[in-house]
């Protein structure tokens, strides 16, 4: 009996990032992954949509209707719309009809303030959650991607997301040395928008950016250039305007945000002890987050800092991963890693 109510009660692992919300069910594997914003409407409050179809809103709505992201900088900002997002997500990974409360993981950026992480606690308990617990993200992503953070040696850890680069040094099961900046994939989109402004006199979307981005953006020069056609505002006319954006010059407008990134890799080196330092030299460094896949990343900061880079496979996951894998055995890690 008691084994059959184990199996009914799932406990939940959740990357709650800026960009998107990744969610690992205890036995399933990762279950959900969609965007973290919701539509609401702005005179009734009304929710209107949250995850895949609320992005789709994001630009294109009516006066009345916001597409909000509840998160910036990997820090929640609207509470209430932030508990009822992580509620919906909830239900839509839990059996239908259960009556137990899920234990719940939650990836946080390291950099937090207690304010800050007791209202990711309290946003986890209202939408339902038996007990919440939250995990460093580079230490869960560290663990995601299968690295053996238990061992007495030094492994360095960038994982860059929407809102936050977290980068940490881990031995022995805890952080040695670790940085949270809030720039990471939205500062990237952010300087695309500027560029587009500043150059072009054209104004163009979030999602238009990050689209770019995707597409032709590159921290390192390709054998073959590129090119990608964009539809704008133009500023000084207001009318509709399509224009040519090219590898080059958004490698060039991207050079801000990924040197702050690289920066901060070496500062965390510089405080590194020079054993785990040694160790970091042989074993490289890895690279996690949807920023990881930035085309060139992982060769522009190995050029820069002289320690070969690893991106970890499925880069996206691996917090995800990570808690999920924390889950698994939560007694053994709930002093050690994890925050209640």
């Amino acid at each position: 009996m008691l084994n059959f109510l184990k199996n009914l009660n799932k406990d939940i692992g959740i990357d709650l990032g800026t960009a998107n919300i990744v969610v690992y069910v205890k036995d399933k594997g990762i279950v959900l992954r969609e965007p973290t914003v919701v539509a609401i409407d702005k005179n009734t409050r009304q929710f209107m949509a949250i995850g895949n179809e609320a992005k789709l809103m994001v630009g294109r709505t009516p006066g009345n209707i916001i597409a909000i992201r509840p998160l910036r900088d990997g820090v929640i900002v609207d509470f209430d719309i932030s508990e009822h997002m992580i509620r919906s997500f909830i239900k839509r990974v839990l059996p239908k009809n259960s009556f137990f409360k899920p234990r719940v993981i939650i990836g946080v950026p390291s950099g937090i303030t207690n304010v800050e992480r007791r209202a990711v606690i309290e946003a986890g308990l209202q939408a339902g959650s038996k007990e919440v617990y939250l995990i460093e993200e580079p230490m869960a992503a560290a663990i995601g991607a299968g690295l053996p953070i238990n061992e007495p040696t030094g492994h360095l850890i960038v994982d860059i997301g929407g809102g936050t680069t977290e980068v940490a040094v881990i031995s022995m099961g805890g952080i040695v040395v670790s940085k949270s900046i809030r720039v990471a994939g939205d500062e990237m989109d952010d300087v695309i928008v500027n560029h587009c402004r500043t150059n072009y006199n054209l104004l163009i979307g979030e999602r238009t950016a990050e689209a770019i981005k995707i597409q032709i953006g590159s921290a390192y020069p390709k054998t073959e250039e590129k090119e990608v056609e964009v539809k704008g505002r133009d500023l000084i006319s207001g009318l509709p305007k399509t224009f040519t954006l090219t590898t080059s010059e958004i490698r060039h407008a991207l050079l801000e945000p990924i040197n702050t990134i690289v920066q901060t890799i070496k500062l965390t080196l510089e405080q590194t002890p020079p054993e785990l330092a040694s160790d970091i030299l042989q074993k490289g460094i890895f690279l996690t987050g949807g920023g990881a896949l930035l085309f060139g990343l992982d060769k522009f900061i190995e050029d820069e800092t002289g320690v070969k880079v690893f991106i970890v496979d499925d880069p996206l996951s691996s917090v995800a991963y990570g808690t999920g894998k924390v889950m698994q055995d939560l007694n053994t890690h709930i002093n050690k890693i994890i925050f209640k």
